[in-house]
């Protein structure tokens, strides 16, 4: 190693927010994050601090802390950070300066959060992640509740005239995530992807599933997956295949925001797209297959009535894993269904704020290059 790579003062980057209900959108952001330095501190705020300013959180902060400290850009987790980002904070975990996504972040009273690191020169800005926002993702668990997607032989059809605008868009074509507004790329996949291969020697763990909203009893499951081998394989079913044993309007999420969802968790090397429901024998040749697992909620039989881990099991290779955390997708539906007024006030109040500071945003914009074309008219 030369002299000056030996002196290049290491970079550190400070990120923080609510990170309420965990999605790719947020593990986007800190990748983006961390690939503006060296190591990537997240701070993240209290049940409290979040009620304050903008409503009930979905998630309890020990549950959003366990899931932002498995996204693996992340190299440590601040808990209970200040709702408003300060000077004070960055020099305390010697950051040199905070990153953002180019939304709109206030306090109860209005206020920019980021505004003194901002004046401060200390502030960086990334993209948000179009199509997908916590608010985003209650607005489709409260449209789960209200109205249900028709399933017929060959088209779809849903009934949103009467549904709230919480996440939602009637022109939508997804039969089952009907408001996702993400738009997939190959390239979003590659920037997620691992792009690891298992060794020869590795023991290779494959488990399969929905992780619709990927969460916390998600992330338990996979973390004692990830210890029965060496390279953990997720497969990941289509959203035909979720919806036919799950009903309903499962999945919340579609198949490509779940594969980005997954890929982020600092478990998993690789998952399989759109796999066969039934873990067949071609796919445990394929990919080396030594260990299938499966957690302790009940399997359903395949379309044809038959096991989906019969092969595995004939192997001698299947395992039942009990992670200890029985939290599923439905039970975070239930959570937005008993908070459901609740969950809408936050999320209208919200939005309300961020269209009405856009609002004056635009206007200081608008004066700003009036005044200037005044100047340049008279000069």
């Amino acid at each position: 190693m030369s002299e000056k790579n030996e002196n290049k003062k290491e970079i550190r980057v400070w990120c923080d927010g609510c990170y309420d209900m965990v999605h790719f959108g947020h593990a986007n952001s800190l990748r983006q994050a961390k690939a503006l330095g060296d190591v990537l501190i997240v701070g993240v705020h209290t049940d409290e601090e979040i009620s304050k300013h903008k409503g009930p959180p979905v998630f309890t902060q020990e549950e959003r802390y366990k899931m932002v400290k498995a996204i693996k850009w992340v190299d440590q987790v601040v808990e209970g950070a200040p709702y408003v980002t300060t000077l004070e904070t960055l020099d305390k975990y010697q950051c040199d300066f905070c990153v953002h996504g180019d939304d709109i972040t206030v306090t109860a009273d209005g206020i920019d959060t980021y505004h003194l690191v901002k004046k401060a020169g200390r502030y960086r800005e990334v993209q948000r992640t179009a199509g997908v926002s916590t608010t985003d993702l209650v607005g489709r668990m409260l449209l789960l509740t209200r109205e249900h997607f028709k399933r017929g032989d060959k088209e779809y059809s849903v009934a949103l005239e009467h549904s709230s605008n919480l996440g939602t868009d009637s022109t939508a074509r997804s039969p089952y995530t009907g408001c996702s507004q993400f738009l997939p790329t190959t390239q979003k996949i590659i920037q997620f992807s691992s792009g690891l291969s298992p060794k020869p020697t590795d023991k290779v763990v494959y488990v399969a599933g929905a992780f619709d909203l990927f969460h916390v009893g998600h992330l338990d499951f996979l973390e004692e997956a990830h210890k029965q081998g060496d390279f953990l394989i997720v497969g990941l079913h289509t959203d035909l295949e979720v919806n036919r044993y799950k009903g309903s309007n499962y999945p919340i999420m579609n198949l490509h925001e779940r594969v980005l969802s997954v890929l982020a968790c600092k478990y998993v090397h690789e998952v399989v797209i759109g796999a066969p429901y039934s873990v067949t024998a071609e796919l445990m040749d394929h990919f080396r297959v030594k260990v299938v697992c499966h957690g302790v909620t009940t399997i359903a039989t395949d379309a044809d009535g038959i096991d989906p881990y019969r092969v595995p099991k004939q192997r001698g290779c299947f395992k039942i894993l009990n992670s200890g955390n029985s939290m599923t997708t439905e039970d975070i539906v239930q959570r937005i269904i008993r908070h459901r007024l609740e969950f809408e006030v936050r999320n209208t109040r919200k939005e309300k704020k961020e269209l009405a500071i856009t609002k004056a945003l635009k206007n200081d914009q608008h004066l700003k290059q009036n005044g200037n074309c005044e100047v340049t008219n008279n000069s």
